[in-house]
């Protein structure tokens, strides 16, 4: 990422979004680094701003960086207190508000974390008390969906079409938790199938799995690329195209041990569906239509955030 100031930037106010639900640790990290703030930064209001429905973390964060519009003055800070899913929804909040200056940040609080194992060094509190902002680039995902106008929605760190959100599909049904999603990873593999894909030159393809990808890890342990640059203006294209179990898994074990290795980067991939297809946008699960045209594009340094 390219350091945009090494000066600490004075925040009007900082917000803290999470998901108050009592038997998750978001509540406590929030309330712990609300605390952390009033004593390294003095003076500069923490708001703490729980969520009570699915997408509501996106709606607090429009509003917050609404208030954050250029105007030179102080800026706001965007902590999301949670996992990927979570950030996304802060992400994309904050990318609802053309031209706002506010800066974004992720306290792991979640399940998988992958966006800040990847792109994190400093701790929270100390990376904002330091007061290093940079800018990051986003993924970018245009669909056109037959009869609907083109739905836009933000990454942070990856956009996962077959396996990937399969699998995610797996794990959310078995529930949170080591053996739990094992088993749904496990009860998956069976019925995974492969995808297919046209592109603009009318040929098609099929595929086990199609990553692009902004970060370098993902899946909790997976290394798919040991080249991502998340400022570059570019993103890796990780892709299987269709062939048997044993190279499914081969790959996956690759991931989980010595990595995949350099992969091909782009700053455009696009494809239309030939059918229903599921998609995982940072932990969110989605389905494009059949029929809808897809454009994956680099957003190149949209996103401001903590150094």
């Amino acid at each position: 990422m390219e350091d945009l100031t090494a000066q600490q930037p004075r925040y009007s106010r900082i917000f803290l979004v999470f998901n108050p639900d009592p038997e998750k640790k978001a509540p406590y990290l929030a309330r712990l680094l609300r605390d952390e703030i009033a004593e390294r930064l003095p003076g500069v209001p923490v708001e703490l701003s729980p969520t009570d429905h699915a997408g509501h973390g996106r709606e607090l964060a429009r509003l917050a960086a609404a208030g954050a519009e250029g105007d030179g003055g102080p800026s706001v800070l965007i902590v999301s207190v949670s996992g990927d899913g979570g950030y996304n929804d802060v992400v994309n909040g904050v990318m609802d508000v053309p031209g706002s200056t506010a800066v974004c940040a992720v306290l792991p609080a979640g399940n998988a974390n992958d966006h800040r194992r990847s792109v994190e060094s400093l701790p929270v509190i100390d990376a904002i008390a330091a007061g290093g902002v940079r800018r990051m680039d986003l993924l970018r995902l245009c669909i056109g969906a037959p009869g609907d106008s083109t739905n836009i929605r933000y990454a942070h760190s990856y956009i996962g079409f077959g396996l990937t959100a399969e699998m995610g599909r797996g794990i959310e049904r078995a529930g949170k938790g080591g053996v739990r999603e094992l088993l749904g990873v496990v009860r998956t593999l069976p019925r995974l199938r492969p995808f297919e894909i046209e592109r603009a030159d009318g040929a098609r393809a099929q595929f086990d799995s199609l990553i692009l990808a902004n970060v370098a890890r993902m899946a909790k342990y997976g290394t798919v690329s040991d080249a991502v640059v998340p400022s570059d203006g570019r993103f890796e294209v990780i892709a299987l195209p269709h062939s048997s179990r044993w190279a499914l898994a081969l790959m996956t074990l690759r991931a989980v041990t010595i990595g995949l290795g350099p992969q091909d980067s782009v700053e455009r991939y696009a494809f239309t569906t030939p059918s229903p297809l599921p998609v995982q946008l940072d932990g969110e699960l989605l389905k494009i239509p059949a029929g809808s045209s897809v454009v994956v594009e680099s957003a190149h340094r949209a996103i401001r955030v903590i150094g």
